[in-house]
């Protein structure tokens, strides 16, 4: 579309003037907040109004932000949003709002790091207290209804911070000045010294990185435990270029312990967000899109250098459920990947995922020693006296046949669990959590020929780009029950560019590289910094906030800057258009000074650096459709090279100009693979075991 891609008016109804004396989340789209419609809180969805009606009755306004599939977002509202007398408090003191996280991730980041600059620890539920205008000036997380843990009773919080605001206005300024000051100074660069990145850095990164993961059960630290799978990705780029046995066995150790642990379903597959210890044996058992995508790219990339079975049962189990469970969209079949399963069901946390011995051995009769003995079943239970299945203590798989045999027996207890009470169901498509999960299942469809992977993976980009689209250009951010929650962040683009890139690369079809591209343009005229370098994580015609977000750091899904590296880097590689190398280099500088600061949450941001500066482009002289190209192709992504750029280009067609293999040519008419690093190819190769030894060539292992 011809113009300025950011014109044109913002679809999102703003809806009518509201009632402060009702709760009017029954008119909201998000599961999470229709969890929360028939509380006795006076509830309101965020807006222009909410705040309007809130500086109107000089109410302070208490912001509550959470998620569906949230524990202790649960507990609270069972604890306090469901008591009438805390909600008759919460009414006459505040204008209350409910926000979902996943829904509103530009609200969610700026009261969060308000929370972080007042000195507390984040997490959700998140419970803000802001000015009628929305400034933040205090706030925690998980209030007990009544004191405990060393906290004060909601009520009495409520009471104080409402007398605060009225009797204490300077300081109560004071606050909000330190604050949105605060808020508005997270958006600039921390450091001036700008860390010269090179392979080296990224080596050194890897060893300080090894020396904080757990040697025994894999992972970052110790309790709680989260995948973080940008950083093992790093670890094992590490592995992959030195040869480091220390980084291969703390990548293969985590995913492992994760892949037999209790954070993982082993009857329906899919992994919980994290571990509430040390050994991947406890979840709060939500199941999130975000880390499922990540984990089953993390997975493949492995797996494919070591060929594991486990990590290939898991990917399919994953993709399976997937699959089963988790889409979503409208009636005319859907098709978008939805957002999350809970944690819950009946009101208790993992009901549906844990069970007691003696349901197991009535299931399953004279299988049951065998299974009970590889998945930790005991009569004591191991979680509150029930037991979360997990293999972690034996993590080795059994011969064919006891592998067999304890398949059948996951299968009695599936079908059997397929009777209870499901955790609830978040069905909101998001176009960022979407984008990581299209992108890997097109790599997957390769790696393992699964044509009809790469066709879900298709129908999710469909519904994105059709559903949740404004013109060619625009994208929302959260599609449900026919509202989408629009304009889309910084996160959206640079996931479904990436998606697109993937889905360009597994088909050939040059209208996804096309729709990246347009994105691309979208992206440097509505959320670019221009002072500052780097994009914003929202668009200049977005609903004006307290503060706009600007960050490299990844949180639990990769940054959109950080992502945007290695999406640059790639439709450089790609195109030849210089373009997108200069500003794939302006975003590595604008945040380089970061990376000495603190590198853990920079993983993205660096593995889009190595993908820039050491990228291996395989081109292959054939036409697509044809089994000589095909097996190629399917080749390539058999060896674990995570910096693979691939082309197939037919023998009358041209590389971009800048492509090393540029002019190069089929030999004795066959499909011809070339792969070059640098300015350099290797010989050309016709056959997918030589494809892949060229492949293996390019690494130091």
């Amino acid at each position: 579309m011809a113009g300025d891609p950011l014109s044109g008016t913002n679809p999102q109804n703003p809806g009518a003037e509201i009632d402060l004396g009702r709760n009017n989340l029954d008119r909201a789209a998000s599961p999470y907040l229709q969890q929360h419609r028939d509380n006795p809180v006076h509830w309101q969805v965020w807006g222009p109004q909410a705040l309007a009606a809130a500086q109107a009755a000089d109410r302070p306004i208490l912001l509550s932000v959470g998620y569906a599939a949230c524990h202790w977002c649960h507990v609270m509202a069972h604890e306090s949003f469901e008591n009438p007398e805390i909600a008759a408090v919460m009414n006459r003191l505040f204008v209350n709002i409910k926000v979902d996280r996943e829904e509103r991730p530009d609200i969610d980041a700026i009261y969060m790091n308000a929370l972080h600059l007042l000195g507390e620890q984040g997490g959700w539920p998140l419970t803000m207290f802001l000015t009628p205008k929305g400034e933040p000036f205090w706030g925690g997380t998980y209030f007990p209804a009544r004191p405990a843990f060393g906290r004060p009773g909601f009520t009495e919080v409520l009471e104080k911070v409402s007398e605060a605001y009225h009797d204490n206005r300077t300081a109560i300024a004071q606050n909000v000045k330190m604050l949105v000051g605060g808020l508005r100074n997270l958006a600039k660069p921390q450091s001036r010294d700008r860390l010269a990145l090179s392979t080296e850095v990224l080596d050194q990164v890897a060893a300080q990185l090894l020396t904080h993961v757990d040697p025994g059960q894999g992972g970052i630290g110790g309790a709680p435990k989260f995948p973080q799978t940008g950083l093992f990705d790093l670890l094992w780029r590490h592995y992959l270029r030195s040869g480091s046995a220390d980084a291969k066995q703390a990548v293969v150790t985590t995913i492992t312990q994760m892949a037999q642990g209790g954070i993982y379903d082993h009857l329906g597959g899919g992994f919980a967000r994290y571990s509430t210890d040390a050994e991947w044996l406890a979840p709060h058992f939500e199941k999130m899109l975000y880390d499922n995508a990540q984990l089953l790219a993390h997975m493949a990339l492995v797996e494919a250098e070591t060929q594991d079975p486990l990590l290939r049962a898991r990917i399919e189990e994953t993709v399976g459920w997937l699959l089963r469970e988790m889409i979503a969209g409208d009636a005319n079949g859907g098709g978008g990947f939805a957002a999350t399963q809970d944690a819950d069901s009946e009101g208790e946390e993992g009901r549906f995922y844990v069970w007691q011995k003696a349901e197991i051995d009535a299931l399953l009769g004279a299988a049951a020693p065998l299974f009970c003995a590889a998945y930790d079943v005991t009569e004591q239970g191991n979680w509150e006296h029930k037991t979360i299945l997990r293999r972690s203590r034996d993590p080795a798989l059994k011969d064919a046949a006891t592998e067999a045999k304890l398949a059948a027996a996951r299968a009695v207890l599936f079908a059997a669990r397929e009777k209870r009470v499901k955790p609830g169901w978040d069905d909101k498509v998001l176009a960022d959590w979407n984008g990581l999960m299209i992108a890997a299942m097109a790599g997957l469809a390769l790696q393992y020929d699964r044509p009809d992977w790469l066709a879900a993976a298709e129908r999710a980009w469909g519904f994105v780009t059709g559903t949740m689209a404004v013109g060619d250009d625009r994208l929302g951010h959260s599609w449900r029950a026919g509202q989408l929650v629009f304009p889309g962040l910084l996160d959206d683009y640079a996931a479904m560019m990436g998606a697109g890139l993937a889905l360009f690369e597994a088909t050939g079809n040059p209208d996804y590289l096309a729709q990246a591209k347009r994105w691309g343009e979208t992206v440097e005229a509505g959320y670019a910094d221009a002072v500052n370098g780097g994009y914003f994580l929202t668009a200049r015609d977005a609903e004006t906030l307290v503060a706009r977000t600007r960050t490299a750091a990844d949180n639990a899904t990769p940054s959109g800057n950080g992502q945007l590296v290695g999406v640059f880097a790639r439709l450089w590689y790609l195109t030849g258009e210089i373009a997108w190398r200069e500003r794939a280099q302006s975003l590595l500088d604008a945040f380089a000074g970061d990376v000495a600061r603190n590198f853990f949450p920079m993983a993205a941001y660096l593995n889009g650096f190595d993908l820039f500066a050491n990228a291996v482009q395989v081109a292959i002289i054939g036409r697509r459709g044809e089994p000589e190209t095909e097996a190629l192709l399917r080749a390539a992504y058999t060896v674990s090279v995570p910096n693979r750029i691939l082309q197939v280009v037919a023998p009358d067609a041209a590389l971009p100009e800048t492509h090393p293999a540029t002019g190069k040519t089929q030999i004795d008419g066959r499909a011809t693979a070339y792969v070059c690093i640098g300015a350099t190819c290797g010989l050309p190769v016709t056959s997918p075991g030589e494809l892949a030894a060229s492949l293996k060539a390019t690494r130091a292992v």
